[in-house]
């Protein structure tokens, strides 16, 4: 890299648009897990049944898909809501399975508390230490491959311990992601605010379904 371009990544006008990126991307973020919340409880009140898996796989990569494709207009910002509210939509009937259970608020307020604790954590070292995390990139993708394939297979053939392991794998594979994509605003090489809100409630949802799962099962085993 020669001099004239780490002046370029270093000057005022690019500090501005990163911190605006920043600025922009919490901002939705927070608008977008509320609404998700909010249409979580409104499927937990009326007691909807889970949409299953194939309508799941379909909504999220279709609505994923749309918002990629107008991720630069308006129209992305309301799929960003289609969709984290489609997700939120598939989280309220987890919800309410595990709440029927005796300790089930306590499970669901600790993989809660520990989904917080781990973003808020992640993504202040990277933003307080600037460490570059674009080297976790290839790795990332990959793990998330095998790992998403591996849950497929946990689900078609009922392997348990699978399940459990393919959750143990998504907690650090989501960990990993937050950080990934916080270095990734930070450095430049994410400035749509769009995707990377997008890319964060999905770090965020996978990892809280995922301590929600492992926690009840080490409960069940007590």
């Amino acid at each position: 890299m020669n001099t004239s371009t780490i002046g370029t990544l270093n000057s005022p006008a690019s500090s501005i648009a990163t911190n605006r990126v920043l600025r922009n991307t919490y901002a939705l973020l927070a608008l977008t897990l509320l609404f998700s919340s909010v249409t979580a409880g409104i499927t937990m009140a009326l007691n909807l049944p889970h949409p299953g898996l194939l309508l799941t796989l379909a909504g999220y990569f279709g609505l994923l898909f749309l918002t990629t494709r107008f991720r630069n207009s308006g129209l992305g910002l309301a799929m960003v809501f289609a969709l984290t509210g489609f997700m939120g939509y598939t989280i309220g009937p987890l919800l309410n399975a595990y709440l029927s259970l005796s300790n089930g608020p306590q499970l669901v307020m600790t993989a809660l508390g520990g989904t917080g604790v781990v973003f808020l954590g992640l993504s202040g070292y990277a933003l307080v230490s600037r460490k570059d995390f674009s080297f976790m990139g290839g790795f990332l993708v990959v793990g998330i491959l095998v790992a998403f394939l591996a849950g497929l297979g946990a689900v078609f053939f009922e392997i348990p311990a699978l399940s459990l392991a393919v959750s143990a794998m998504f907690v650090l594979l989501m960990a990993g992601l937050i950080l990934y994509e916080t270095s990734n605003i930070i450095h430049g090489g994410e400035t749509n605010y769009v995707m990377a809100t997008v890319t964060l409630y999905v770090a965020i949802y996978n990892l809280f379904t995922s301590l929600l799962h492992l926690l009840g099962a080490a409960s069940s085993q007590e």
